[in-house]
């Protein structure tokens, strides 16, 4: 059965989106050590990745459980002096850390599941210092319509598709999907400027595990996504997408 998940794994799509976002934040300010945010960023999966390149990262979340978690993981990665814990949620940012004192923001499934999208935008924003860059992942609708669909489960599929926040049921563990459109406005609304949109798990969630079982099937998924993330005609497929913006 096709899975749908909170918090999203990293995927190699997203990976070298994140990177290439990245990039572009150290090109424009001549340094190679951002200050960065993940937000949500729960037992540091990504938060690790971003240290090792040589950022520092500051984790924010709610759940003091993750953040130890993230704690010991830091330190098994010899990288807790790069990474910092704060117990909090999105629309505390500004309570957290100072205006503007943050070059790149993550925010990786977390609009889906906040009470209030647009504050926790806001509060983004004003964190991000001017020209600072925002990664902005979230659950789309149309995917979980397909995944659905493929998994027989025509009902769930059903509300997806004609629910206002399009949720497959009061079991829902996500409060909301979006699709391209919505999210565009919504990072606009915020005071964001989209400056690239990407597909993220376009196949991953819907193609048979037995399919993928040999290390070719897997190379030859991964170079779908890959193609897949870029490709306009393709973008509503994405079980993600994932927005590039700036302040």
């Amino acid at each position: 059965m096709a899975k749908e998940r909170g918090r999203p794994r990293t995927s190699t799509v997203l990976w070298e989106g994140v990177q290439r976002l990245l990039a572009a934040a150290s090109a424009d300010l001549g340094t190679t050590e951002l200050t960065v945010v993940d937000l949500g960023g729960g037992t540091g999966g990504l938060a690790v990745r971003v240290a090792a390149l040589g950022h520092r990262v500051v984790v924010v979340d709610p759940s003091p459980d993750a953040l130890a978690a993230l704690e010991r993981r830091t330190a098994e990665a010899g990288l807790s002096d790069r990474v910092r814990a704060l117990q909090g949620d999105a629309t505390e940012l500004s309570a957290l850390l100072a205006p503007g004192s943050v070059d790149v923001l993550l925010c990786h499934g977390v609009l889906e599941v906040v009470d209030d999208p647009a504050a926790a935008l806001r509060a983004a924003h004003e964190t991000l210092r001017p020209g600072g860059r925002l990664s902005l992942l979230v659950a789309q609708w149309p995917a979980s319509v397909l995944a659905r669909v493929l998994a027989g489960q025509l009902g769930q599929a059903l509300h997806v598709l004609s629910g206002e926040e399009h949720r497959w049921g009061s079991s829902d563990p996500l409060c909301r999907r979006f699709d391209r459109a919505g999210a565009t406005a919504l990072a606009e609304q915020g005071g964001f400027t989209v400056t690239a949109v990407e597909g993220t798990r376009t196949f991953s969630d819907v193609v048979p595990s037995a399919v993928t079982e040999s290390d070719d099937a897997l190379a030859l998924l991964r170079e779908l996504e890959s193609r897949a993330a870029g490709t306009e005609e393709l973008l509503a497929l994405a079980a993600h997408l994932h927005l590039h913006a700036t302040r």
